[in-house]
């Protein structure tokens, strides 16, 4: 799934391609027809960006919501666009500019009051300039799950999927298991501001780098030659501040990486954050 960064990027690429131009709208797919007839002939107004999801403005007060979710994808043309494939939903054509639109969770025109809703579940988002860290500090600090996995649960934080809590966990030098009620101030600030400073320059070069991160094994098939991680899908390989084997454990069902030298409190090895790993582990 397209973590915050991806979102904000393609809002900004939207803000300087769409906005200000009139459309055709239809559904090729057919799932969403009545919507796009709803849109077709509109101007966009302005797109704006909320965690993983996308908040398109047309003239007359439309609203067009978007998320991606885990198979959804956006393809742009600046000129002559191919015929949009079987499962495109939305098609978003003009002369300069045209959208394609395949497998969202969401694509749905939202009133303001459902739009407003929908915005009031949704946590602190470390890129938008109304961001409250003092709000998202509260929100992560309840409860006494992992600050793991306190960092995907989107109402506390908006935008941070798996690479992104990784990367920054190990910025910002925090272990990745400790009680999120037990995340003090200093800790947060700087986890934070690690959030902020990833997801910024993500949003704008279009990959993840973190400060520091070894070269990218361009070798192993599959992976982007633009992305380089200090400990996110490095499990056994050095971590590159201290040289300790970076650790993979299982989370909630996600895989998540970390340094148990750097970021294991009191020298606990990787077998003790293993553990606690099983103390939270669902019961089946």
């Amino acid at each position: 799934m397209p973590e915050g960064n991806i979102l904000h990027r393609i809002a900004r690429v939207h803000g300087q391609w769409l906005v200000g131009r009139s459309f055709t709208a239809d559904s090729p797919q057919g799932r969403f027809s009545a919507g796009a007839r709803h849109l077709s002939g509109r101007r966009l107004v302005s797109v704006d960006a909320h965690g993983k999801h996308l908040f398109h403005l047309f003239e007359g007060g439309v609203r067009l919501h978007l998320h991606l979710g885990l198979f959804g994808h956006l393809r742009h043309f600046r000129s002559r666009a191919p015929p949009p494939s079987a499962a495109c939903r939305l098609r978003l054509a003009s002369p300069q500019v045209t959208l394609h639109l395949a497998g969202p969770q969401a694509c749905e025109l939202l009133g303001p009051e459902e739009e407003a809703q929908l915005r009031s579940r949704l946590g602190q988002d470390p890129l938008r300039p109304d961001a409250s860290p003092s709000r998202a500090f509260e929100a992560l600090r309840r409860g006494r799950i992992p600050l793991a996995a306190a960092l995907l649960d989107q109402e506390r934080i908006a935008g941070v999927g798996n690479i992104l809590r990784a990367e920054a966990l190990f910025l910002a030098r925090l272990p990745p298991l400790r009680p999120a009620s037990e995340l003090r101030l200093a800790d947060f600030e700087r986890l934070w501001e690690a959030l902020r400073l990833l997801m910024e320059d993500a949003a704008r070069d279009g990959r993840i780098v973190t400060p520091h991160a070894p070269p990218a094994p361009w070798e192993t098939p599959g992976k982007r030659r633009e992305d380089r991680f200090s400990v996110y899908d490095r499990a056994g390989q050095p971590c590159p501040r201290c040289a300790t084997p970076i650790s993979r454990v299982t989370l909630a069902g996600r895989g998540l990486f970390f340094c148990p030298g750097c970021q294991t409190p009191h020298g606990h090895t990787a077998s003790v954050a293993r553990r606690k790993v099983m103390e939270h582990a669902p019961k089946t």
